[in-house]
């Protein structure tokens, strides 16, 4: 823990990546005086006045402003987060903190980082902060951190839903009641039970876990592949199978689920190669994100049939641009990237949010668990 006298005047060294020289770090907590908070969140529009828990929307900016304005901070709000001259362009230069969801990321690049002179905190409501140039921000000396945990039974359920509205061919039976029709046949033909098909997750760590749990009462042969082994005891209890090797994995899997974080090492890490070598017919849920996968590839192999159906609510980039080719594949279940800004997600971040800039103001750490990048080095899913 950092020592109360130290916490306005730190300039700590810390090591990065790839460099054995560290950075000059930018202070961990805030020095005295008024900060500018800038969130950039999604436009609830009418929808926002349909519920008071919806928090999570540029209206309600995580119902934190009364708070933050009581304290002397200025806190800017937007949704208009690209280019040149978009609204969150024009306060980088003197902003503080940054907070920004994966649900409508604003990307923060080595660019930005280095006009934002005043930056010295970027907070994630929600958990994911790949939209974030890390190294960039490592290197500047800047904290990363997101609220660890607090949509991961959200994004747990809805990847359980996918699974079972592509195994039960759902879509195409909800499709011909809209449209007015009735054939039985065209549905049935390709709807399954889950209970005795391979399930596999890339990626085990708090929400891999929670869907495997969540998996166990449907009587699944359940397998993970995880940088890191469960101890015995838990897998024990779950029923999953630990596969060190992915490759040996993915082709035993009926389902696969995709659990694990983009990095320099996830991205496009299924290509048209790898998915070749997937069981023809295989089912893919991918709530992690969107270019994880070959775009191209997924498209291609959803229209052969070796992908009988693809699911998720992540795309590369987002939001997805109209003509994007994931909207128009066939056999695939999309939607917006919604999973974990559930009501009860929003109230679990933004709470999260406002506990980490309550410390910040403090000059107090936060969990550690929720640290991306601290002191020059990055958390070691994203190394």
């Amino acid at each position: 823990m950092w020592k109360a006298a130290s916490r306005h005047a730190i300039r700590a060294v810390g090591s990065t990546l790839s460099d054995a020289s560290a950075p000059l770090a930018r202070n961990l907590h805030a020095s005295p005086g008024s900060k500018k908070i800038v969130g950039v969140f999604y436009k609830a529009n009418e929808y926002a006045a349909k519920n008071p828990n919806f928090v999570g929307c540029v209206e309600r900016g995580l119902g934190i402003r009364e708070w933050l304005e009581s304290q002397g901070h200025q806190y800017v709000v937007t949704d208009d987060k690209e280019g040149p001259n978009s609204e969150l362009e024009k306060h980088i230069p003197d902003l503080h903190v940054l907070i920004t969801t994966p649900f409508h990321p604003a990307y923060v690049s080595a660019e930005r980082i280095k006009k934002a002179k005043n930056l010295q905190l970027l907070l994630t409501a929600g958990i994911g902060s790949d939209h974030i140039d890390l190294k960039a921000a490592a290197n500047a000396g800047l904290t990363v951190a997101e609220v660890t945990g607090s949509n991961v039974v959200s994004v747990a359920e809805d990847e359980l839903m996918r699974i079972l509205i592509l195994v039960r061919n759902f879509l195409p039976g909800y499709h011909q009641v809209v449209q007015g029709e009735w054939n039985v046949a065209a549905i049935a033909y390709r709807a399954y039970d889950l209970e005795g098909k391979t399930v596999g997750t890339v990626g085990a760590g708090r929400i891999g876990k929670l869907l495997l749990q969540r998996l166990k009462p449907f009587n699944c042969n359940l397998l993970y592949h995880d940088r890191i082994k469960m101890d015995p005891e838990m897998e024990k209890e779950i029923g999953a199978k630990f596969e060190e090797d992915l490759d040996a994995m993915l082709p035993k899997c009926d389902i696969i689920v995709i659990n694990t974080p983009l990095t320099e090492k996830t991205k496009g890490m299924f290509d048209h190669k790898r998915i070749s070598k997937l069981k023809k017919g295989v089912l893919i849920v991918n709530n992690a994100r969107g270019a994880i996968m070959d775009t191209q590839a997924v498209v291609d192999a959803c229209s052969s049939g070796h992908i009988a159906g693809y699911s998720g609510d992540v795309w590369h980039p987002q939001p997805a641009p109209k003509d994007h080719p994931w909207r128009y594949m066939p056999n695939h279940a999309m939607t917006p990237h919604y999973s974990g800004t559930t009501i009860d997600g929003q109230l679990r971040y933004a709470a999260g949010v406002k506990d980490m800039l309550n410390r910040y103001f403090k000059g107090e750490d936060f969990p550690n668990q929720n640290y991306i990048v601290k002191e020059g080095k990055l958390a070691s899913q994203y190394q």
